[in-house]
């Protein structure tokens, strides 16, 4: 009998490291991940003369994905440790775990995923959840999500969660539950007479909602807020037209002052091209269409839906000096961009030719009007946003008076030989830093910029690149200038030197140089970076999504890999 036992048990034993062993023969494991430290020094004429970070002179970010495969099985975690976070970076961060753990069971037609998700619905007017590292953004849903596709051209999502907020274990009657559905149609793949069309259609809808209960003291609070969207999109020959529009009812918040007004969203895009010409306008209009699943919390946490930015995204040093941060509680403005090829070979294309793009938005506060019970302050002036009331009404089209940002870029770029390129960009800003920085007061910034980029080609795998730039304005810390050289040997290595100059500030004492010197090495996908340098203090957005960066001093390391 004890034979037959240790047989029976070798037997099973020998099958189950076999199924192991094609367990993970026919899997496949990859991931990424990324390290940020930083070691901050005292800057006396920053006025920094401690350290930044809770007493500590150090920040440290890091996070690690590793993702599982096995045929139509998925599974993955990511780790993340903040000790404690780099400066900037919200301090509700500190500490390390594992934030994000799911599984999905995906076929051609069906998809299945439990635990943490990102998903969006259309343009995210009522649903995106997404993760920015740089700006320490993760609005995750954990719990289940649901993809069906049953016939080709129809796509059906459903979710059901609650959001990541930093550390906090979701508790009952805490924050709110999300619950969502969303439907999308493509009429070319559904009706095989549409097939062949030379017009191209998709319609989608989408039915958001949030559950929490009422525990405010003061009003009120309805518990179940929903949001629905619908969108077109639309192509016919070299034009395309999308369009989404948002409503949500009611949800009074921290955000808006708690007052008891739907919320509406539309955004309208339309593009045209053909060779050597690109043309693309914007409308949008946001009112009162903040949606976070916890009407208490203020700032870049637990927000359900995404509001686009709609506005031109700066990367040279000087010109994201002021980016703008989407406003929910009200908006309207617009875009449109038009990139243009000259000819190669002509008197104004050269002999590589010439692309020029020039693009404009302005974005204005929404106009309000008095409300049947809004109520006005000492002097009579109105209060739109007195706590407990409705708020006010305001007209779908009209904009208001008050610039939020309006900015007029210019860009060249041209190729002169083999050897040297250059990029050159005039830029006018105007920009409302008491709305948009909350510096209450303060007049709106009027700047202008320009930027000289050249590239010199010394060898095929060397490359020497030079940025000369300048800001000038007579608000906020006035004008500016800006040199960096670069020198890159491909596909490795890269070195840098940098300085912004506030040489215009009325300050004597704060005429600093924003100094800060970098290299770093590439091999194959890992790469290290490690600067030394002075931060200005400022903002840092990522599509209208911001967080504020305090003044610096220090070395900086980075490293990430993906495998």
């Amino acid at each position: 009998m004890k034979k037959l036992l240790l047989v029976i048990s070798a037997f099973f034993v020998a099958s189950a490291a076999l199924q192991a062993q094609d367990f993970l023969k026919n899997a496949e494991v990859h991931g990424s991940f990324e390290t940020d430290g930083m070691y901050y020094q005292a800057d006396k004429a920053q006025g920094i003369t401690d350290s930044l970070i809770n007493g500590k002179n150090f920040g440290f970010n890091a996070f690690a994905d590793v993702i599982y495969t096995l045929g139509d099985f998925s599974a993955g975690f990511r780790y993340e440790a903040y000790a404690p976070p780099i400066a900037g970076f919200d301090p509700r961060l500190e500490g390390q775990g594992f934030p994000y753990l799911w599984a999905t069971y995906a076929t051609e037609k069906y998809s299945f995923t439990v635990g943490n998700f990102y998903e969006q619905f259309g343009n995210g007017l009522v649903l995106r959840t997404y993760q920015e590292w740089s700006l320490g953004y993760d609005n995750s849903i954990n719990g289940v999500r649901i993809i069906a596709k049953p016939v080709k051209g129809v796509i059906l999502k459903g979710v059901y969660g609650t959001q990541r907020f930093f550390w906090s274990k979701w508790e009952k009657n805490s924050r709110g539950i999300v619950k969502g559905l969303d439907a999308e149609l493509n009429f070319n793949d559904v009706f095989a007479s549409m097939a062949d069309s030379k017009l191209k259609l998709t319609l989608g809808g989408s039915a958001v909602s949030k559950y929490q209960v009422d525990n405010n003291p003061l009003y009120y609070m309805p518990q179940n807020v929903g949001a629905f969207a619908g969108r077109l999109n639309m192509g016919l020959g070299k034009f395309n037209f999308t369009s989404e529009y948002a409503y949500k009812i009611n949800d009074p918040s921290a955000v808006n002052n708690f007052i008891y007004k739907d919320g509406q969203g539309f955004v309208f895009t339309g593009s045209y091209s053909t060779q050597g010409l690109g043309v693309f306008a914007m409308f949008k209009r946001y009112d009162n269409m903040s949606f976070k699943s916890d009407q208490s919390v203020s700032g870049n946490a637990l927000d359900i839906n995404y509001l686009p930015a709609l506005t031109e995204d700066h990367t040279y040093m000087l010109a994201a000096m002021y980016p703008y941060a989407t406003q929910p509680n009200g908006e309207i403005g617009f875009q449109i961009q038009v990139n243009y090829k000259i000819p190669k070979n002509t008197w104004l294309g050269g002999k590589y030719g010439t692309g020029i793009s020039i693009n404009f938005s302005q974005i204005n506060d929404i106009n309000r009007q008095l409300a049947n019970d809004t109520t006005v302050d000492a002097f009579g002036n109105p209060v739109y946003d007195m706590s407990g009331t409705v708020g006010y009404k305001s007209d779908f089209f009209t904009p208001g008076k008050v610039i939020f940002n309006r900015d007029l870029t210019i860009a060249i770029n041209r190729k002169f030989s083999n050897k040297l390129k250059g990029i050159f960009t005039y830029i006018n800003q105007e920009y409302n830093q008491a709305v948009v920085l909350g510096h209450t007061g303060e007049p709106n910034v009027k700047a202008n910029i320009g930027i000289v980029d050249m590239t010199y080609k010394l060898t095929s795998k060397k490359a020497l690149r030079w940025e000369l730039q300048g800001l000038w304005t007579k608000e906020d810390k006035q004008s500016w200038a800006a040199l960096l050289l670069e020198y890159t040997i491909s596909p490795h290595w890269f070195f840098s030197l940098a300085d912004q100059y506030n040489y215009g500030n009325d300050i004597k004492e704060n005429q600093l140089h924003y100094y800060t010197g970098s290299f770093g090495y590439t091999y194959q996908t890992t790469r290290v970076a490690v600067t030394y340098g002075r931060q200005r203090e400022g903002v840092v957005c990522v599509g209208g999504v911001c967080r504020q960066v305090p003044a610096s001093n220090g070395f900086s390391i980075t490293l990430s890999s993906n495998f």
